[in-house]
């Protein structure tokens, strides 16, 4: 039986992928906009490049159990989750050395990982390169906040020209996953500084919650992001209707806001058209790019030529510290 990855790299991927044009994909000269994107463009330069991240995520996804020492489920920090990104671009590199951008291998990476929990299989576009730089403070202010309102997602997806019915079936990402306790003691205690808890929460998940996640207690316990955590599947929808939803930033979209609630009740009635918004959400998302130049990274968390010091933590919680070139 396959283990899900652990949900902050699937979350990890997914908005990596909708965030590729400010941090990573980037429009050398000689490759016009998103039109020239196409399914099997490395079928001549890299034939097995598609079947070699799939294998890499079949196999994480096999070995690893969800960790809560791997979570970091408010994005903040997020590259601290990218070793299987390291690991496919690795295998991929001594295939087809210096062919296959960071910016492919994660889109890549985001489908397989959702097909193989699962959901929907759709056909990727590939042909981006990736940036000539990386910040790391531009792609944290840009991550969707477990505490943000339904308001505040809209406006964030709309800058990126995406829908809110593509930001509520991206949303849907959270079918698979675990979240922190650190990332709902507000809700549970001290909703927007009221000193109770959210009012939108159904009195029996609420109670389970504060079971699990007491006050004053451990930050780093995890809970199941929806009942059917290592399944993609539309439960997700099904539980914001029933106001079960764990994080702040999926209840809002049922319980706050008239233009979300439409279709968070439609896929929790129509797995099939969740599915399909899905694919056409990604889609759309991996269509985004920056215009600007760029390049195909030896390794994907950093420049070609650049050395620098990366914090992250390993799959036991502790802090490590490496020089990557």
């Amino acid at each position: 039986m396959f283990h899900p990855l652990p949900s902050s790299l699937l979350l990890l991927l997914l908005l990596y992928a909708l965030f590729l044009s400010v941090v990573y994909a980037a429009e050398p000269s000689s490759a016009a906009s998103a039109a020239h994107l196409r399914p099997g463009y490395y079928s001549s330069t890299c034939p097995g490049a598609e079947s070699t991240v799939r294998g890499v995520i079949r196999r994480a996804m096999a070995r690893e159990r969800r960790s809560a020492a791997s979570l970091s489920l408010s994005n903040i920090n997020s590259l601290r989750s990218y070793d299987v990104i390291d690991e496919v671009k690795e295998e991929v590199e001594r295939e087809c050395p210096g062919v296959v951008s960071c910016a492919d291998i994660i889109v890549m990476a985001a489908r397989d990982a959702v097909v193989l929990s699962g959901g929907p299989y759709w056909d990727v576009k590939l042909g981006r390169v990736d940036s000539l730089t990386a910040s790391q403070e531009d792609a944290d202010r840009i991550m969707p906040s477990p505490r943000a309102n339904a308001t505040s997602l809209i406006n964030l997806f709309a800058q990126f020209n995406l829908t809110v019915t593509d930001l509520v079936a991206l949303s849907g990402s959270h079918s698979i996953g675990e979240g922190r306790c650190f990332s709902i003691v507000f809700r549970l205690y001290n909703q927007s500084g009221s000193g109770r808890p959210d009012p939108h929460m159904d009195s029996e998940f609420r109670g389970k919650l504060d079971t699990l996640c007491p006050k004053g207690g451990d930050g780093n316990v995890t809970g199941g992001l929806d009942a059917t955590p290592v399944v993609f599947d539309n439960q997700y929808f099904k539980d914001l209707v029933r106001l079960r939803g764990f994080l702040n930033s999926d209840q809002t979209l049922y319980s706050d806001n008239e233009k979300t609630r439409e279709p968070v009740e439609c896929f929790s009635r129509d797995q099939e058209a969740f599915f399909a918004a899905f694919v056409e959400g990604m889609v759309r998302m991996g269509d985004l790019q920056s215009g600007r130049r760029g390049e195909i990274r030896r390794n994907c968390r950093v420049v070609n030529g650049q050395s620098m010091s990366v914090d992250f933590m390993d799959i036991n919680g502790q802090g490590r510290r490496i020089l990557e070139e």
